[in-house]
């Protein structure tokens, strides 16, 4: 069994453990009313997107969510909040210097205590639990955007149960076979779309794409045809799956919590790299931590 597969499977407990862990250090996260940023870089900013989309939906202040290399120097925000599996991430630490010596106030959110990123913030939660031996994040991003969830008031037990769905029953009939795949997403869960697509790159070398549901017929529908799925996570838009079924593609309807069904995704990238002899835990041109050098 592979690392990542190991990882994976645990996420069920580490999104329990995140939400305890909320609730222990609620006085860690950005106050009601704060206008928030969050950023990272790969799959960490692909949650702070869905992130930056919950705390706004839910009413709790303005959000905004970037990459950490396209951060805009002269905007200024309340709180920054950065997203960083190995807490050696060069973009990051760089922008939280940048931030801090502004006189910003920044939280940070790493896997790995004995990292740059523990004195590069005012204030970090460490999900150590949720760390990964895999190049290929699976739970620690989602036990990040868990404990999140959490310290906005939207995460229930649910969503472990779902979780627990998603691990346990098979993936939908002819899903493997396919051999193109679009993730779609609304509100909160164009970042867990976007996330989807970059897990079965890496992982699968899978020929993947990731829009907002309702622009996904503004063209790229185009190149849905048979032998191509279009996975939906969270409601789609009224007629959308019957428009996809009518160009002959796979549709795959997100009916647990989007959060789950990322990890249903999670389980296709590693069934895809089986079929095609790849090594998801090391996968080809990357590294656990982008670490820029000059020169």
């Amino acid at each position: 069994m592979t690392h990542v597969e190991k990882e994976l499977t645990s996420q069920p407990a580490c999104w329990s453990r995140a939400a305890e862990l909320a609730e222990a250090q609620r006085d860690a996260f950005p106050e009601r009313g704060a206008r928030v940023a969050v950023v990272g870089c790969g799959t960490s900013y692909f949650m702070a997107q869905a992130y930056a989309a919950l705390r706004e939906g839910s009413g709790q202040g303005e959000t905004d969510a970037f990459a950490a290399s396209e951060f805009p120097p002269n905007r200024r925000y309340d709180r920054v909040v950065a997203l960083s599996r190995s807490g050696t991430t060069t973009e990051v630490l760089d922008l939280l210097a940048r931030v801090r010596g502004g006189g910003g106030r920044t939280l940070a959110i790493t896997a790995d205590p004995n990292t740059p990123v523990m004195t590069a913030a005012d204030r970090v939660v460490v999900l150590d639990f949720a760390d990964e031996r895999s190049v290929v994040q699976t739970r620690f991003a989602t036990s990040a955007l868990t404990l999140l969830r959490a310290s906005l008031g939207l995460h229930t037990e649910a969503a472990v149960r779902d979780a627990e769905t998603a691990l346990s029953e098979p993936l939908p009939d002819g899903l493997v076979d396919a051999n193109q795949f679009s993730f779609l997403g609304q509100g909160w869960t164009v970042g867990l779309a976007n996330e989807g697509a970059l897990k079965m790159r890496e992982a699968a070398l899978a020929w993947t794409e990731s829009y907002p549901a309702m622009e996904y017929r503004h063209g790229p529908i185009s190149i849905s045809t048979t032998g191509t799925a279009t996975w939906m996570l969270g409601a789609a838009p009224d007629g959308l799956a019957a428009q996809v079924r009518e160009t002959g593609a796979l549709w795959v309807a997100g009916g647990l919590d989007p959060l789950a069904e990322l990890v249903r995704v999670q389980r296709l990238a590693l069934a895809i790299a089986d079929r095609r002899g790849l090594d998801p835990d090391n996968p080809r041109h990357l590294t656990r931590s982008v670490i820029l050098t000059d020169g």
